[in-house]
């Protein structure tokens, strides 16, 4: 495809690398020739300098025949301009990043109408759902939803006393009578999609997919069974708390908010009256000791600065917080933050590469016999798991998945049938209208088809 990203910012540059790596034709515009040359030196894409709100700079990137342009430049007004200009001028769709709370409402749906936009991007509050989804699931350090929540993906970390370790994944069903898979493993730089044989080891990151029952179900019996965060401690009045205090607060949360600006303090009393604020530095043990950290459920680290978002999460590790969570941007620092033992990480920019890497593949599979749902990124990036509708044209359907030739590191995780969650086996079968949820490592899937030797 081709594809023209407006705006080398860090979440552009984190565009633009995957998007090349898929090997799509790629044009980078930017004000600044700096960045551009940078991102010639290293991705060896054609760059234009100029605005994207420039009519002449886009007809030089070559608009009129552009599948898809991308507009994440660091003004949500701009953003929506050069998608507008982009469209009228031939762009067959449009991507832009809208961070503002105001546009992120009722009047959205207007805007994305009248500005032909295909999808808008909101990285602060995609982050925000992220980190809600895992407070609601304490026991995991990752949660992603198929099927309009049906069905479940998860990651956690197996310790000295996980009843996983030392076994092969063949008999952990019958072991802990549960419906689940064990999709992938992580361990050390090394992901696996693993054969039944596969014996798990302490430190191993694992990937399981289940229904919702069932998966809490496996996590009573085997002790991870908490109860979802009621009292959270949020450290930066940020955008991502902004959204994310919203949906505690609707969920039945009790949210305190600590932040070193008292207008910022002010704004969020104003909004959520029902929040209670502190003013103070939460990088200072005796500001986190007078906010209560000991009796929270979960402490939320979301300031600006990854450094700072770190060293709070680390102390509040220290002082024994049920669930800790931090957020980090720089690659280098997620890296260090897992080094110190923080295993729930989230990263605004990751959020949003999955984002629209799902909305490129599904571009690509829509002429297909199946399109792409949902796509994630797992495992920090090394497999990803995929959802797929099957059309009634599909030459797969209707065969035994035992007598499928599976290209290598993939596996089938779920069939969702008619709101039903199937953990596949042999002698089950794809059939059109299914939902299909793959898993794949270390490969790049467009349709369901490409599983297939």
């Amino acid at each position: 495809m081709r594809i023209i990203l407006v705006g080398c910012g860090k979440i552009g540059v984190a565009l633009l690398s995957v998007l090349v790596a898929e090997g799509h034709d790629v044009v980078a515009m930017d004000s600044r020739s700096d960045l551009l040359e940078t991102m010639n030196d290293r991705y060896d894409v054609m760059c234009v300098s100029g605005s994207g709100a420039d009519c002449e700079a886009l007809l030089e990137a070559g608009v009129e025949k552009t599948d898809l342009l991308i507009a994440v430049t660091g003004s949500d007004e701009l953003n929506m301009l050069i998608c507008y200009l982009a469209r009228r001028q031939g762009a067959k769709h449009t991507i832009a990043r809208i961070r503002n709370p105001q546009y992120n409402d009722k009047s959205l749906g207007f805007l994305r109408e009248q500005l032909g936009l295909s999808m808008p991007i909101n990285p602060e509050f995609l982050t925000a759902q992220e980190i809600h989804h895992i407070l609601k699931l304490p026991a995991a350090s990752k949660v992603e939803t198929f099927s309009r929540r049906n069905f479940e993906m998860v990651e956690i970390r197996l310790k000295e006393d996980s009843p996983f370790v030392g076994h092969k994944l063949e008999d952990l069903r019958g072991r802990f009578k549960a419906m689940f898979l064990v999709c992938a493993v992580q361990r050390g730089n090394e992901v696996v999609i693993p054969r039944g044989d596969y014996v798990l080891e302490i430190g191993d990151r694992i990937g399981i997919t289940a229904d919702r029952v069932e998966l809490w179900k496996l996590f009573k019996t085997i002790g991870l069974a908490k109860k979802q965060a009621r009292n959270v401690l949020l450290l930066g009045g940020s955008r991502i708390a902004f959204y994310l205090s919203k949906l505690l607060l609707n969920s039945g949360s009790n949210v305190k908010l600590i932040d070193t600006d008292k207008a910022t303090l002010h704004k969020f009393s104003d909004v959520y009256p029902a929040i209670e604020t502190e003013l103070g530095d939460g990088t200072h043990p005796e500001v986190l000791q007078e906010a209560r950290l000991q009796d929270q459920d979960a402490f939320v680290c979301l300031t600006g600065m990854d450094e700072e978002n770190i060293l709070a999460a680390y102390y509040a590790r220290a002082q024994h917080v049920g669930q800790v969570i931090a957020k980090v941007n720089i690659d280098e620092m997620a890296k260090m933050a897992a080094q110190m033992g923080l295993e729930n990480v989230v990263s605004p920019k990751a959020v949003v590469v999955s984002v629209v890497l799902r909305y490129v593949r599904a571009l690509q599979s829509s002429m297909g016999s199946s399109s792409i749902e949902n796509l994630y990124q797992l495992m920090d990036g090394k497999a990803e798991a995929l959802e797929f509708i099957v059309s009634n044209e599909a030459a797969y359907t209707g065969i035994p998945l035992k007598d499928l030739r599976l290209k290598k590191n993939i596996l089938i995780a779920g069939l969702l049938r008619d709101r039903k969650a199937i953990i596949p086996a042999g002698n089950d079968m794809i059939l059109p209208g299914d939902r299909v949820v793959v898993i794949a490592g270390q490969q790049r899937l467009n349709t369901l088809a490409d599983i297939l030797l």
